[in-house]
């Protein structure tokens, strides 16, 4: 299932790491005409975040997508 969505994640992740974060979350945000703040962006993460890291994996990506 994650392999369906790898190559939209992997725009997503700026800077490689595999994993999303506040700042590419805001700058995507951005980017579509949406500004959001980066305490919103956090918000956001959250609610995908299922191992509380604050960050969005390809695995949290792919199940939040489905």
């Amino acid at each position: 299932m994650a392999d369906d969505y790898a190559t939209t994640f992997r725009i997503l992740d700026v800077d490689g790491d595999g994993l999303i974060s506040v700042t590419e979350m805001t700058r995507l945000m951005e980017v579509l005409g949406q500004p959001i703040t980066p305490e919103a962006a956090a918000q956001a993460i959250a609610r995908i975040d299922r191992d509380g890291d604050g960050l969005i994996s390809l695995e949290e990506f792919a199940g939040y997508i489905n």
